[in-house]
């Protein structure tokens, strides 16, 4: 179906948006194919407002006389309100966006269409690949070797075609480790660390069951990765209890008596799509409040429990950082498809151990590699957000959990991350409606099938050359080897406001501070010119004490 076929109203004068703390604004409106196009044409100002349909989340329109209003509640968890005269006219709008805006056909979308000036579709799509990271990883190359078991994607679907794993198993080990992986995802390398060289390995759940099935190939295949006389560690994002049940439905855990190397620790982290989804719905539920009673807003804020699943997250992660760095002992992570938590732990865990992790370039590096190769289902779990009145199905805010975890980091360790909370913000709104084909589809077999790196550009590409590059950028960026423990306790985990509070009063607050903040940085520059021409290394900590107590004040706030 052609697109205009979709458009019962392609365009309607004398509308009037109002947006969050601005004055209402006359202009005309216009429905495309991929977009909706306001234009104010006041004579003092010319202003546009151009709005990804894909990024909208829900419509409610209301009707009174000749007249309607359309209430647009976007993904970015933006509101806008449009008066449009004539009910015909406001009817035909809704459902022109309505159904633009819930288009399945990944084909259709914006990212086939997009082409901007600093890309071309010659580029190289992406910023790594296995095969780059394998061979510029040579302490690997004794002990592991780089696999296309799963060049056709018949193995494992959500796994990319080539993968590190040890050098003493062979492809057909492999085969039949994958038979007894939940969606063929058996155990493979993700991280080998700078210090001791030992591994942070992935995988999902083993297929034991009630009658506890062994699989003679995986057990060998974890065996490989430690010596005998070294001890493993599985960490498995669920409950024991959690655990035990899985098995009733044919899932289940690595058994002592098999895997004699490793030890089991179980922590606890929400996987089930649909809890952490309504934790996202009543936390921005929470921050839409308008009664500003704070007893009432703690309270919900309380109920929501996002800031209980922030402190999972970061807390496994840090034990497993812990395992690999102060204990000396490889790590397996698991939860039982292994796409969500299982991605979010050895993320998080890379941040913590990895200084090229928290680079500008690393970071993306490592959200290809652990998110978008490693097969997080972004088409299902970013199809709605937290307004939609669609009935859920496997949406869930994985990714944004992670994203509020690097914020928590970012404002613990100020120096120690290369980019910005703006590049977060900016890869929160991607991940949910984009004008690149980076997060589309759900693994890298799909992309394959649907010509994506052919026919799209890819958001990191675009991040690393645009010309806003620089806002994306920390200038008060110090780098360490070292590794950085991000605290868990009540007091250091804060309310991510610069997301959720973005389109609220608070965000003028913020905005003012992010400009002093700069003013600040321009100054301290200015001052330590002289410093770099005489080659003395200039240092942040002045300036890094008026940007901290410039935090402190917001967090009052």
């Amino acid at each position: 179906m052609e697109f205009s076929e979709h458009i019962k109203t392609a365009n309607v004068e004398d509308v009037v948006l109002k947006l969050p703390f601005q004055p209402p604004m006359r202009g005309t409106l216009c429905v495309t194919g991929h977009h909706l196009l306001f234009s104010d044409r006041a004579e003092e100002r010319e202003w546009q407002l151009l709005l990804l349909l894909r990024n909208i989340d829900a419509v409610e329109k209301r009707t009174t006389g000749s007249s309607g209003t359309i209430i647009i509640k976007c993904k970015d968890l933006r509101i806008l309100q449009l008066d449009i005269p004539g009910m015909e006219e406001c009817l035909n709008i809704a459902s022109s966006i309505e159904a633009l805006s819930s288009l399945e056909s990944i084909t259709e979308m914006y990212p086939f269409f997009h082409r901007p000036r600093e890309l071309s579709l010659n580029d190289p799509w992406g910023l790594s690949s296995p095969e780059q990271d394998y061979v510029q990883t040579e302490r690997l190359w004794d002990r592991w070797r780089l696999s296309k078991v799963n060049s056709d994607f018949s193995v494992c679907p959500s796994y990319p075609g080539a993968m590190i794993v040890p050098r003493t198993v062979d492809d057909d080990a492999l085969v039949k480790a994958a038979r007894f992986r939940q969606g063929g995802r058996f155990p493979v390398l993700c991280y080998c660390h700078h210090r001791n060289s030992m591994v942070i390995m992935r995988c999902s759940q083993p297929m034991t069951g009630a009658n506890r099935k062994r699989c003679r190939e995986d057990e060998l295949l974890l065996q490989a990765v430690i010596d005998e006389s070294e001890l493993g560690y599985v960490i498995d994002t669920r409950s024991a209890q959690q655990a035990q049940q899985a098995r009733m439905t044919g899932g289940g855990f690595e058994s002592k008596s098999f895997y004699r190397p490793w030890r089991r620790i179980h922590r606890h982290m929400e996987r089930y799509s649909l809890l952490l989804q309504e934790s996202l719905i009543k936390l921005v539920e929470a921050c839409g409040d308008p009664s500003h009673n704070m007893d009432r807003w703690l309270s919900k804020l309380e109920n929501s429990k996002w800031l209980s699943h922030v402190h999972s997250a970061l807390s496994t992660a840090g034990l497993v950082a812990e395992c690999v760095e102060r204990d000396g002992h490889s790590v397996l992570v698991h939860g039982s498809d292994g796409t969500d938590t299982t991605l979010l732990v050895t993320s998080l865990a890379q941040v913590i151990l990895d200084p090229a992790s928290r680079t500008f370039r690393g970071f993306l590096q490592l959200l290809e590699r652990e998110w978008v190769q490693a097969g997080h289902p972004f088409q299902q779990r970013c199809a709605r957000s937290a307004h939609s009145h669609a009935r859920l199905r496997q949406e869930c805010p994985s990714f944004v959990l992670l994203l509020d975890c690097m914020w928590q980091i970012w404002r613990q360790f100020p120096l120690a991350l290369e980019f910005s909370e703006a590049l977060l913000l900016r890869l929160a709104q991607e991940a949910y409606a984009s004008d690149y084909g980076t997060f589309l589809c759900n693994n890298e077999q799909e992309r394959c099938t649907l010509g994506v790196k052919e026919n799209t550009h890819c958001l990191f590409q675009f991040l690393l050359r645009c010309s806003e590059r620089e806002k994306y950028i920390n200038p008060l960026y110090e780098p360490t080897e070292l590794a950085i423990w991000p605290s868990v306790q009540p007091q250091s985990l804060q309310l991510w406001t610069g997301l959720f509070l973005r389109w609220t009063e608070h965000a003028e607050t913020m905005a003012e501070a992010r400009e002093e903040i700069w003013t600040i940085i321009k100054e301290h520059r200015e001052r330590t010119g002289a410093e770099e021409t005489t080659h003395t290394p200039p240092t942040h900590r002045d300036t890094f004490t008026a940007v901290e107590n410039l935090m402190d004040e917001l967090t009052i706030l």
